[in-house]
């Protein structure tokens, strides 16, 4: 029903395209008609028919013939021929005409059911994109897509086909009733023998469809995990199980070939046998009149012999309709949107945020889970402060996080925006004021500038430095060989991860959010990087309103407000220094990430103890760095001429490095880093 609906649907988009087809099919197979039956006439004019037996011919014949009463005896025979031609030029500028109209409807029926698969991709939730493989999607957009168009293009050969035949079946009529009933009971049989083709040709094209979604989405997931395949030495495997699905698709269009390759000969055969059963048969019921019979069997044959292939065009298109008949279902299910999610916009436009945002009594479950992420999350970010969100991994923080540019909407309770439900808020306008940079940062395979304006199309050369500056990046792009033209890769493969934080931090600065959501922004980096990112995070994180996920509880410290989840619950809230003098959760995790001799329940020796572990690691790492300092001094300036107490000054300095180094690392560890 549904691929019903969208070909008549996609057809009522052009109907002028439409008509015109249709139309100029119908003349062409008219002019084909007039001019096959004017072939008669002089046919018997040049056989040396008598002109008894020429009136013998059937009435249409004899009214055709009579429009040349006019013309002079010695050129009605030029005539009749000048008419012939001219009649086949008609025909076949008809159906060159019909044919760029149907080729001009096939393309751009093409381009719009593409830029309807784009925009419902565009618009669907992203609960969708969870339960559908990417690779599908592209299969449906090019391959289904393409042979949903060649379902069409043959609908109006069919169209065209069944016209021709439709006017020569009145010609046949019209000449012989008799003969046309013997004509459908011969012919019948051909068309039950094309039926089983067609049977065929969709089992086929149903294998095909198959088939190709497979290895469309095969060739996207190797792609996307190719680091994974060369790592783990798949490369074999992979190629091997690509192999197979091409080898299968390759039979699977060969018997279709083979199918359709067998078409055009049984069609031939079958409907030789069929005309010469026609005239045997013919004439055996009308022997006792066959002179007078002689005309209309020789007018009615050469029509019906005319007719035959498009009758084999018919069985063609109906078993190559047949053939991409399951990539229309395809692609009538994927273009509905009654069974997918969308999220409704609401009609209140976002200019900035005024007071706070309130996640009140928030409850969620993704689709199809029905165990709740989240469970009663009651929380409040005032306006210019941070909420840092923290917890152990599958707490809910994310999950939380994706609710806020409304990715998904709450089972039960509310996310207010200074006191209006975030449903009431339209989406663009809202997202436009948000800034997110996430721990997988996601980059285009295009230049360093086309990926910092995304956001920002308009930005001004002054404002992209600017915002390179901030983000602490702008060294880095200065010696790319291209600079802001450098091409950076697939997903910014030619950057460091920490390059590709303070880019995707450069963007959310040229975007200028009002509000900023950082999703464990720094969890993935070195620490070198992390610090210079967390530089860039500082500078944008200034007089905005932030919600932090953290991993690192090192990057949160600051945070105005933290808010501990555990379970999809949130278990604390408070400051930095409130929540380690409660010596709960969040004072264990601190003790997990920062020192292993801080035991849970007494916070102020917990801070007493580090503080005191770094700043004797500093006293320890200054002493040691002037004695070894002192002692290459010492040898450098060839005062000593003792080998023995040069030695010993060598050892000392040795040993002192040794030292200094253990400290650095007894001080990362007591740091957390």
């Amino acid at each position: 029903m549904h691929s019903r609906q969208l070909l008549i649907k996609s057809l009522l988009q052009y109907p002028v395209l439409v008509v015109l087809t249709v139309l100029l099919g119908f003349s062409g197979a008219l002019f084909n008609g007039i001019g096959t039956v004017l072939v008669v006439p002089i046919l018997l004019e040049l056989l040396g028919q008598s002109a008894e037996l020429a009136t013998q011919l059937p009435d249409i014949l004899q009214r055709m013939v009579r429009l040349f009463d006019g013309v002079p005896e010695r050129y009605r025979l030029l005539s009749l021929g000048f008419t012939i031609v001219a009649l086949i030029v008609l025909k076949n500028a008809s159906n060159y005409a019909s044919s760029l109209t149907s080729n001009s409807l096939n393309r751009k029926l093409a381009a719009k059911l593409r830029l309807e698969g784009l925009r419902l991709l565009l618009e669907v939730d992203l609960a969708y994109y969870t339960k559908t493989k990417v690779g599908d999607l592209i299969n449906h957009l090019n391959v289904e897509v393409s042979r949903t168009t060649i379902a069409i293009r043959t609908l109006a050969r069919l169209a065209i086909a069944s016209i021709t035949i439709l006017v020569f079946v009145g010609i046949l009529l019209w000449t012989s009733w008799q003969l046309t009933i013997i004509s459908v009971f011969a012919l019948g049989l051909v068309a039950l023998i094309n039926q089983s083709i067609v049977r065929q040709s969709k089992v086929f094209g149903t294998q095909l469809s198959q088939l190709s979604r497979q290895y469309s989405a095969r060739i996207v997931e190797i792609l996307s995990g190719i680091r994974l395949v060369k790592s783990t030495a798949n490369e074999d495997t992979e190629y091997k199980a690509i192999s197979q699905l091409i080898s299968a698709r390759e039979v699977s269009e060969y018997r279709a070939q083979l199918l359709f390759a067998g078409i055009g000969p049984i069609n031939e055969v079958s409907s030789i046998v069929a005309l010469i059963a026609v005239a045997v048969i013919g004439r055996t019921f009308m022997s006792d009149r066959i002179e007078a019979f002689s005309s209309i069997l020789l007018t009615y044959l050469l029509v019906l012999f005319r007719m035959l292939p498009s009758i084999g065009q018919l069985n063609a298109a109906r078993s190559q309709f047949a053939n991409a008949s399951p990539s229309v279902e395809i692609v009538s299910d994927f273009l509905r949107r009654d069974d997918k999610p969308f999220m409704a916009s609401g009609h209140r436009h976002y200019s900035a945020l005024q007071e706070s945002i309130h996640f009140k009594n928030i409850t969620f479950s993704y689709p199809g889970c029905a165990q709740p992420v989240i469970k009663g999350i009651d929380l409040c970010l005032a306006k210019g402060t941070t909420l840092a969100l923290v917890g152990a991994s599958g707490a809910g923080k994310s999950t939380l996080a994706d609710l806020l540019p409304r990715f998904y909407d709450p089972d039960d309770g509310q996310i207010l925006i200074d006191g209006a439900d975030l449903k009431e808020i339209e989406i663009s306008s809202f997202r436009k004021r948000l800034g997110i940079v996430s721990q997988d940062t996601f980059l285009f395979n295009a230049s360093v500038q086309e990926n910092l304006t995304y956001g920002r199309p308009d930005a001004t050369e002054k404002l992209i430095e600017d915002a390179l500056q901030r983000a602490n990046a702008y060294d880095f792009v200065m010696e790319l060989p291209q600079k802001l033209e450098t091409l950076i890769g697939d997903r910014g493969v030619l950057l460091s991860g920490g390059q590709r934080q303070r880019l995707a931090i450069a963007r959310a600065l040229l975007q200028d959010p009002d509000i900023l959501i950082l999703d464990e922004a720094t969890s993935a980096l070195d620490t070198l990087s992390e610090r210079l990112v967390q530089k860039a995070i500082d500078e944008l994180s200034r007089d905005r309103t932030t919600l932090v996920i953290a991993h690192r509880l090192s990057t949160v410290q600051n945070a105005d407000q933290i808010a501990v989840l555990d379970h999809g619950k949130v278990v604390e809230t408070g400051t930095h220094t409130e929540l380690l003098q409660q010596g709960n959760y969040y004072a264990q995790l601190c003790a997990i990430q920062f020192s292993k001799q801080i035991k849970g329940g007494k916070d102020s020796q917990h801070l007493s103890k580090l503080g005191q572990t770094i700043a004797a690691a500093s006293y320890d790492m200054r002493s040691g760095l002037n004695g070894i300092i002192g002692a290459l001094s010492l040898l450098a300036d060839d005062g000593i001429q003792d080998t023995s107490e040069r030695d010993e000054l060598a050892t000392f300095a040795y040993e002192k490095t040794l030292s200094l180094l253990k400290n650095v690392e007894e001080l990362e560890k007591a740091r957390g880093l």
